[in-house]
């Protein structure tokens, strides 16, 4: 089994040696390769190609947010996992319209830690779904008369009915319980969305979808 490559982006020497640590302890994780400031990690995914970034908000040089915005748009199947120390709701709302798929904060534990990373790599949010629904909606009430990137009908009924689900902050599991549908073939219908709307996580799919004008904070109640 090939394991997840991950890149470490912290200011920190010693959180990253303990982040490290955590990680390699883990038989499907591995550490690509770590970074002390936002310019250096971009230059490090751009030319590692990880699964996974974990990305830090205070850097020196470029900070996160500038960083994750740098590496979505060379790097779209990267998924990026914020860790930080900051939980301001602003932080929070403009890393995920950065592309960020996930955001968590250092107190978290290593298990937990281990399985965000797996999480975002197989697509999915790592947010509390009450946490994912305010973001959503803000971002839905943001927008003022998106104009469709793509027509609606990229995606298939089943596509959008499950894009809508997830944009509840509803698990892959639950997705699958909720439709009768085994988790693997959840997981293929979000692989089949994310390529079709070139990106790389369930966060960055339904933000896109709300400025697209798919999905409203109405028609996913």
């Amino acid at each position: 089994m090939s394991k997840i490559r991950v890149i470490i982006a912290d200011d920190h020497a010693l959180f990253r040696e303990g982040t490290r640590n955590l990680i390699e302890q883990e038989p499907d994780l591995e550490v690509a390769g770590e970074a002390s400031d936002g310019e250096e990690a971009v230059e490090l995914v751009t030319r590692l190609k990880p699964h996974v970034a974990l990305i830090d908000i205070a850097m020196p040089k470029v900070n996160g947010i500038e960083a994750t915005r740098q590496i979505k748009a060379r790097c779209p199947a990267t998924a990026i996992l914020i860790l930080t120390a900051y939980d301001d709701d602003q932080y929070v709302f403009t890393l995920l319209e950065a592309g960020a798929a996930g955001y968590l904060l250092k107190n978290v534990s290593g298990k937990e830690l281990a399985n965000a990373i797996r999480a975002v790599h197989d697509g999915e949010a790592v947010l509390h779904p009450a946490i994912a629904r305010k973001v959503f909606s803000r971002v839905a009430t943001s927008k003022q008369k998106p104009e469709p990137v793509a027509q609606p009908n990229d995606l298939s009924e089943r596509e959008m009915e499950i894009l809508r689900l997830a944009a509840t902050g509803m698990s892959n599991q639950s997705i699958a319980e909720h439709l009768y549908l085994s988790r693997r073939t959840v997981q293929s219908h979000l692989a089949n969305i994310f390529r079709k709307m070139n990106v790389s996580s369930r966060t960055e799919a339904t933000i896109q979808a709300f400025g697209r004008g798919w999905l409203t904070p109405d028609n996913i109640t």
